[in-house]
């Protein structure tokens, strides 16, 4: 691997001329994930769908059985998945900055992408890997000032490999104003975001590929920032909100709490499908393992969702071949491997393992991240 780094060492160096810094002990601190991060996503992409309470299935399901068998579909019998997206991110502190009255974190993550295709043969191979290195911190009133950043977006890669990004932007990941309490957090959510527009762009690689015989998963949602509006494509979600209540029928008769809903789910079983986003999404979940394998009944259990650009319901039919070839897809990761493992799909969880193996090793990134005193600056970093 070619290490693109000219960009971060002078970064460091125009923060460590300009700033008065506060660097992590050992150079940088890698910033662990939270087991819910993907749940608090689902949370905030889908903040509008909390209650639901329209079917978008046709023929119109029964409220009497929300339930539909889906036997795994193998892919000798019919190959249906053949692309598959997912990314990944690592994130660091770097250090506090200070300039002027004002302090803040400055932060630096890798975030990735990888699309799979699987061939006739079962083979999965990568089709297009990305990575990308971004340098997180504040501008403005909570950050550095104008005239610093400036300089700092000047040393930003024309291939997009390296990025000053800033942190008090708001997306999808990070709604809430920012806050000199919150910016650390925002950071990490900033990072996801710009991941999941790796993930979008990488669905292009497949658009004249894909037909109603030859389908893309992408782990996630299908709304970001927008909706995708990709056809032959669905999302999938290893992990989901818990809140939802289920309120269907004249005048929301039968409800359901999704515990509830997913606990008397089968195995091999799908719900039918429900509305979201004003009819742009129909979602559903299916159960990939018996609930005697897992701890609990969400365990197991996937939300998909389906992009419905005309707001039109999904045919029943199309639903239950989509679940029963993923039911199919369940990966053979041995348990206590990954905390995610009841719910892994296995060609998602090889596009994870590209993604990570084009990241730098923390032993090689901790070594590029060295704050210079100002006054050894060199004078290439002074005349930046």
């Amino acid at each position: 691997m070619i290490f693109r780094t000219h960009s971060l060492d002078l970064a460091i160096c125009l923060l460590a001329n300009h700033l008065n810094t506060l660097p992590a002990i050992g150079g940088a601190v890698e910033e662990l994930e939270h087991p819910d991060e993907d749940e608090i996503e689902d949370l905030l992409i889908n903040a509008e769908t909390r209650e639901i309470t329209e079917f978008l299935e046709t023929p119109t399901p029964s409220l009497n059985n929300l339930y539909r068998p889906t036997p795994p579909l193998f892919r000798k019998e019919k190959h249906l998945y053949r692309f598959f997206i997912d990314g990944s991110l690592r994130t660091y502190y770097l250090a506090t900055g200070i300039e002027g009255n004002r302090s803040f974190p400055i932060e630096l993550a890798q975030i990735g992408a990888a699309v799979m295709q699987r061939d006739e043969r079962g083979a999965v191979r990568p089709i297009r890997v990305t990575h990308r290195i971004l340098l997180l911190l504040p501008k403005g009133p909570l950050g550095v000032s104008d005239t610093l950043w400036q300089r700092l977006e000047d040393l930003n890669t024309p291939d997009g490999f390296f990025e000053v990004v800033d942190t008090t932007q708001r997306t999808v990941n990070t709604p809430q104003e920012p806050t000199v309490e919150n910016l650390r957090t925002r950071a990490g959510g900033i990072a996801r975001n710009r991941m999941h527009r790796l993930e979008i762009e990488l669905i292009s690689e497949t658009k004249d590929q894909r037909d109603e015989n030859t389908w893309l998963i992408l782990d996630g949602a299908v709304k970001l920032d927008e909706f995708i509006k990709a056809p032959y494509m669905i999302g999938v979600a290893k992990n989901f909100r818990k809140d939802p209540v289920f309120r269907l029928g004249r005048s929301g008769r039968k409800r359901k709490d999704i515990t509830a809903l997913l606990a008397g789910l089968p195995y091999a079983h799908r719900t039918v499908a429900f509305s979201a986003h004003g009819g742009q999404v129909a979602f559903w979940y299916v159960r990939l393992r018996e609930q005697k394998e897992v701890d609990y009944p969400l365990m197991g259990v996937v939300k998909v969702e389906l992009p419905r650009p005309d707001r039109t319901p999904v045919d029943a039919d199309l639903v239950d071949l989509l679940s029963r070839a993923l039911v199919a897809e369940r990966n053979v990761t041995p348990h206590g491997r990954d905390r995610r493992w009841h719910c892994h799909l296995y060609p998602i969880f090889l596009a994870e393992q590209a993604i990570k193996n084009r990241f730098y090793s923390r032993d090689v990134l901790m070594g590029m991240i060295r704050w210079p005193q100002p006054e050894a600056l060199s004078a290439e970093a002074t005349s930046v």
